[in-house]
């Protein structure tokens, strides 16, 4: 349930309200306007009496909760949420962009792609020191050195840094090097990991899953605030459906959906949804007019030989042309991007 305070109601009665929450051995979640503060009740409701909290002083209305998630529900924090990543932030007024290779290969290789994505208007580099691949013959990814690769890129460039993480060990490892950890599709209903993300201390970037609805996915986010981490950025990277013609199906209408019940940010990702780089401009461009908060977008030097991914990973000059084509789409969404 949540309970909306009166507008300006006195800091006493908020507190009052949240020790009788409390008290029942629930949590209260705030989230304060500029004139009205609602308090969110998560727990087990049948401790607590609605018809005990609207006499308290200054409560306004109690309105229940249908949804299973409560800490990423709209209803709970109406105001969109900005997440700091590094020294960039994700939400709600700009255009973040995410950018870099699919799996670090090498350090010169990460260097020369981070240089190329920073001049072209990415804050953030992304690159893949874990790779969870469909077949076990598949290149693995670098690992810790990968992430030490991660690090020097990003103190070099002044980018902020992301990585999957598919292990708690890949977590201890990644919150040394990196500025933001990724949970990867597959692992979307890892809920051990999704506990250990929450507990990191990093914010979160959560992958929908290959076949995940929006709310499976929004619970999975729940999981990861309730560790007491309330920096979850969402990402839309496609989901499996009869379709062959793209490597998965972006499902853009979720951005919408997803803007109207949380609070939380929301980034799509056209380079895994289309898996063909001709596709991703066109789906970067539909991201950002949707509503998308940013985008994740695989960059290489070299994609014909690249370890992962080539054909969905943009050139230089291909990536450079997008993000000068993004800018209008940017203008039309009210959205800031430089």
């Amino acid at each position: 349930m949540i309970i909306v305070m009166k507008p300006n109601a006195a800091e006493s009665s908020i507190l009052a309200v949240t020790q009788y929450i409390e008290k029942n051995g629930l949590k209260s979640h705030l989230s304060k306007g500029e004139e009205v503060t609602i308090i969110g009740v998560v727990g087990d409701k049948s401790r607590i009496s609605s018809e005990n909290l609207i006499v308290y002083k200054d409560v306004d209305r109690i309105v229940p909760v249908t949804e299973s998630y409560k800490l990423a529900n709209k209803k709970f924090h109406p105001e969109a949420t900005s997440v700091k990543v590094g020294n960039t932030v994700i939400g709600p007024d700009n255009l973040t962009i995410m950018a870099g290779p699919c799996a670090v290969e090498t350090e010169e290789q990460l260097m020369t792609i981070a240089r190329a994505v920073k001049s072209s208007g990415a804050t953030i580099l992304r690159g893949g020191a874990y790779k969870p691949r469909t077949s076990p013959y598949s290149f693995q990814g670098l690992e810790e050195e990968g992430l030490r690769y991660m690090r020097t890129a990003g103190q070099e460039t002044g980018l902020s840094t992301i990585c999957e993480v598919v292990s708690q060990e890949a977590i201890e490892a990644a919150v040394k090097y990196v500025d933001m950890i990724q949970i990867g599709a597959r692992n979307m209903q890892n809920f051990i990991l999704l506990k250990e993300a929450g507990r990191s201390g990093l914010p979160v970037l959560l992958k929908r899953g290959l076949c995940a609805t929006i709310d499976e996915w929004l619970n999975a986010a729940e999981y990861i605030i309730s560790e007491g981490n309330p920096d979850v950025v969402l990402c839309e990277r496609g989901i499996r459906t009869y379709e062959t013609s793209t490597r998965n199906t972006l499902d853009l209408s979720a951005v919408a959906v997803l803007k109207e019940r949380t609070h939380l940010p929301v980034i799509v990702d056209p380079s895994h949804s289309t898996g063909a780089y001709k596709y991703v401009p066109p789906m970067a461009k539909a991201g950002v007019a949707c509503g998308a908060d940013g985008l994740m977008i695989e960059v290489h030097n070299d994609p014909a030989h690249a370890l992962s991914d080539g054909p969905q990973s943009l050139t230089f000059e291909k990536f450079d042309k997008l993000t000068k084509e993004l800018k209008p789409f940017c203008d039309v969404v009210g959205r800031s991007f430089e």
